[in-house]
């Protein structure tokens, strides 16, 4: 009896690498079929167009990685040191699994519109909670959350561009300290 679920994992973990490589529009379903080493009608049989085997990877991909931050935001600890365990998660997830980082990155303009607002489904929204919550304590000066988080993010993403196509080398985790450093000084922990 062949093991449905173990296939369904192998198709996510092809589409996923594929879909980092050449981008979802290069990647046709045939590739993802090669690569798994099955027939193009077993991949329908688990997602029905190449487009929901994108959403689902980009919704639960984002959906993980937004609840790592939440974890780390719920722990009662200075903002500082959320910062810094939030930048070692964004960083680890992209050392440790460069395929879904990048495609979440390289994504995201495509399946953002269709990510739930809920702070544990959503990374902009848990980012943005974290600093929401750090002005509410007065622990940094009161201003836009959201501009914040998207400063906040940028700090990490533009780096971890950098290094995808080559401008940087290394590991973003040895980058960690400076970009938690940037995202502090943004959120005014730091003296400019």
């Amino acid at each position: 009896m062949r093991d449905g679920s173990k296939t369904r994992a192998r198709i996510e973990s092809e589409a996923l690498r594929l879909f980092a490589e050449k981008g979802v529009a290069g990647t046709s379903v045939r590739d993802i079929a090669a690569a798994v080493g099955v027939a193009e009608a077993a991949l329908y049989r688990h997602f029905p167009s190449k487009d929901a085997l994108s959403r689902h990877l980009f919704m639960e991909g984002y959906a993980a990685l937004a609840g790592d931050v939440g974890e780390v935001a719920a722990r009662p600890q200075p903002l500082g040191a959320v910062i810094d365990e939030v930048i070692a998660i964004f960083c680890r997830l992209f050392d440790e699994n460069r395929p879904l980082f990048s495609f979440l990155l390289l994504s995201q303009h495509t399946h953002l519109a269709d990510v739930p607002a809920q702070v544990e489904r959503n990374i902009v929204e848990a980012v943005r909670a974290i600093f929401a919550a750090a002005m509410a304590r007065g622990e940094i000066p009161a201003g836009d959350p959201d501009l914040l988080a998207a400063i906040a993010l940028g700090i990490v993403a533009q780096p971890a561009i950098f290094t995808i196509y080559g401008r940087l080398s290394g590991k973003l985790s040895e980058r960690a300290p400076d970009l938690a450093r940037a995202v502090k000084a943004a959120a005014g922990l730091l003296a400019a």
